[in-house]
């Protein structure tokens, strides 16, 4: 614009000086022509100022045009900026965010795997107590068994010294019985010949009958005491197994059990034959009747009653071992002779009708419920109509 107002200026100035000349020479020339040139030259000049003056507008307003485009520029610049920088911003934020997250997410991952460390150590730690506790109550309990183990060999052997002992003295008794029996049946025979008229008229039949039954038994008797000799060998191994297998409970039981036959032994060390009547009861035992008096059908039903009772506690004491089911495999059920103290059934017999009983009772005491028996008085017993069933017992005469 400056060098445009210079130019124009310029111009305006030779123009000037144009004209100035050109009408000094028109006034030597021509004299009347002076004022339609300085007319002219008004005229040129004032249409010079108008072309200066619409060059300027035109000017100024590209000026404000292009200041306008350029502000209008600058503004969009300013405003792009501005979003970038915002975007920035943003995404510095996020960054920020994310590397906030990232750091909070591997402070707790440590945390956590910290714990889980602590957790682990720490459960290592209650292993190791509970290995050691485990340890230690395994030998206290191997320390109590070897104990107990002791103690049951000692009372077993205390236990056996005072069956011996009661034994010989059983036998001295038994001895001096026998002596005085001798001297009865001396007397007794001295009675008979100062009574023999009196012994003429007894009945030949009977007294050759009740001889019979006397002799039967003495035959069971002893077969009694020689299956008695074979069963303690056989009770000595099985106590030696029962030890091997830690079945203490099975073992108290067995202990209890020949306690018991022990105490039948001195008992029947005694016996003595007494006439109980005739044969006027019969039972069914596989399909077959078979005859027996009083006191040896008695005997039967105290055989299915006792089996019932040592059966219970044979079975309670497997389960309380955590042993298998098994009734055939207990001492009391393969012995079966426990009661059998009047021999007026075959022992056979007695063990049959003790081992019906015996089943029976392991399996309520197995299974801790009361299905074929009861208790009442201190005492197991089996029910009267599985009595009955089993037994099958009648009256004859």
């Amino acid at each position: 614009m400056k060098h445009l107002k210079e130019i124009g200026l310029s111009l305006a100035i030779s123009a000037m000086l144009f004209g100035a000349s050109d009408i000094v020479s028109a006034q030597g020339r021509r004299g009347r022509g002076e004022e339609r040139s300085q007319e002219n030259q008004a005229e040129r000049e004032q249409r010079q100022q108008q072309r200066q003056q619409e060059q300027q507008n035109r000017q100024q307003a590209r000026q404000q045009e292009n200041q306008a485009a350029q502000q209008q520029r600058q503004a969009e610049q300013q405003q792009r900026w501005e979003q970038r920088r915002q975007e920035q911003q943003t995404s510095n934020q996020e960054r920020q965010q994310r590397w906030e997250q990232q750091r909070q997410q591997q402070q707790q991952a440590s945390q956590e795997r910290q714990q889980r460390w602590e957790q682990q150590r720490q459960q290592q730690r209650n292993n190791d107590q509970q290995r050691q506790q485990q340890i230690q109550q395994s030998r206290e309990r191997e320390d109590r068994w070897q104990q107990q183990r002791q103690q049951q060999i000692q009372q077993s052997q205390e236990r056996d010294q005072r069956w011996q002992q009661q034994r010989q003295q059983q036998q001295q008794q038994q001895l001096e019985q026998q002596r005085r029996q001798q001297q009865w049946e001396r007397d007794q025979n001295r009675d008979r010949d100062r009574n023999r008229d009196w012994d003429n008229r007894r009945d030949n039949n009977n007294w050759r009958q009740n001889r019979n039954w006397q002799q039967e038994q003495q035959q069971r008797a002893q077969r009694y005491n020689q299956d008695w000799q074979r069963r303690q060998s056989y009770l000595y191994d099985r106590q030696r197994i029962l030890e091997q297998q830690r079945r203490l409970n099975q073992l108290r039981y067995q202990q209890r059990y020949l306690d018991q036959l022990r105490r039948d032994q001195l008992r029947l060390q005694q016996w003595r034959y007494n006439d109980y009547g005739p044969y006027n009861y019969r039972y069914n035992r596989g399909g077959t009747y078979y005859e027996t008096n009083r006191y040896g059908a008695e005997m039967l039903q105290r055989a299915i009653n006792d089996g019932y009772e040592e059966g219970f506690y044979a079975g309670q004491a497997d389960r309380q071992d955590g042993w298998g089911f098994n009734p055939n495999e207990a001492y009391g059920y393969q012995d079966a002779s426990y009661g059998y103290d009047g021999y007026y059934v075959d022992l056979g017999e007695y063990q049959y009708y003790f081992r019906e009983g015996f089943r029976r009772g392991y399996e309520d005491g197995y299974y801790s419920r009361s299905r074929y028996g009861r208790y009442s008085n201190g005492s197991y017993s089996i029910l009267g109509a599985i009595l009955e069933g089993i037994l099958g017992l009648q009256l004859v005469n």
